[in-house]
């Protein structure tokens, strides 16, 4: 997983972060920058994934692992407490809309109860922690008939997944009005890359079978509209606002994080037939999606001009990176195999 982005790596030298989620398809990445970096990085870790990639690469060898999940404030505020953190990236979700729909107590539980735990623990110790990032989605503002969102607008999600993102954003903004806690909130298009093996999304599961000379699957009509954002492009942004919140302006802000290129389904399923070869290999459109948003895109016009981020890949790039790790991946799975 090579980093070619810059960053201040003089500036996360020696700090010591937590991330939740970070055996995650995001937190992978974000961890591994920090390590890069020579930050001293502790990961809570609910259930030991052989598949990721930070336990693939023997990254996580490399962190300070603290079991547990979010769910038990005791973990949360031992894991804080015992390794002095300063820093946190929350990133541990349940992040499936599908699962969310299926079960929306666990998702609530994990998203909701789990982001107010991690709150109160860094509020408990906010002699030590000094910057708190919540990764949030575009997910929080619900349905809009006003697009693209900007970070003006109010927090209405409807959906079991999109309302545990929009509780999760007001308690971030609770915690910062109420008790001074220097908080950021990230709120993210689709992110894609290497790395995420959850098959149900569409960027990894149309390459999946490309790769395997097998038509896509569409769940929906294929004319939904979103952002789809680059992992390596959001690892950055999340340095970039973790960064940020040593100063005072920023505490309690959120920042849309989006490459400002929405697209349909199929557009983004056609571009990736495109990197691939197989424009031949129709997709299947299933037209059975239920209880999502049609359309959700994002202005990142707030975070261009007060944290100078941007996206450091085309889509072409990014999808020819991602393309390439999953071409690795498969390969090391039937070596595997055989």
């Amino acid at each position: 997983m090579p980093s070619e982005a810059t960053f201040s790596s003089e500036y996360w030298r020696g700090k010591h972060v937590l991330i939740t989620g970070a055996t995650g398809f995001v937190g992978s990445w974000l961890a591994v920058r920090l390590l890069e970096a020579q930050a001293y990085v502790v990961a809570l870790v609910r259930d030991w994934d052989p598949r990721s990639e930070l336990i693939q690469t023997d990254a996580i060898s490399q962190l300070h692992v603290v079991s547990g999940e979010l769910e038990g404030y005791l973990c949360v505020e031992r894991a804080i407490n015992e390794h002095e953190v300063d820093t946190v990236f929350h990133l541990g979700a349940q992040a499936i809309v599908g699962v969310a729909n299926r079960s929306p107590l666990s998702t609530f539980e994990t998203n909701i109860r789990g982001t107010y735990h991690l709150l109160e623990a860094c509020r408990v110790h906010h002699k030590l922690v000094k910057r708190v990032v919540v990764a949030s989605s575009d997910k929080a503002y619900g349905d809009s008939e006003i697009l693209p969102y900007v970070e003006t607008m109010a927090p209405q999600g409807r959906h079991p997944y999109d309302v545990s993102k929009s509780c999760a954003d007001l308690l971030a903004q609770a915690y910062y009005h109420t008790y001074g806690l220097p908080v950021g909130i990230a709120r993210c298009g689709n992110i894609y890359g290497g790395g995420d093996l959850n098959w149900s999304r569409i960027v990894p599961g149309t390459i999946r079978s490309l790769l395997a000379g097998k038509a896509p699957v569409i769940r929906s009509d294929g004319l939904f509209v979103r952002d789809y954002v680059y992992v390596e492009d959001i690892a950055q942004a999340y340095l970039d606002l973790g960064k940020a919140l040593d100063e005072e302006d920023v505490h309690g802000e959120a920042f849309n994080f989006s490459s400002e290129t929405p697209q349909s389904v199929l557009e983004i399923v056609a571009a990736i037939q495109e990197q691939i070869g197989a424009e031949n290999l129709e997709p299947v459109v299933l037209n059975e999606a239920s209880a999502e948003i049609r359309d959700q895109y994002l202005s990142a016009s707030k975070a261009h001009g007060q944290l100078g981020w941007k996206t450091r890949y085309t889509q072409q790039e990014a999808l020819k990176r991602t393309i390439e790790w999953y071409r690795a991946f498969f390969a090391r799975v039937q070596d595997e195999r055989a």
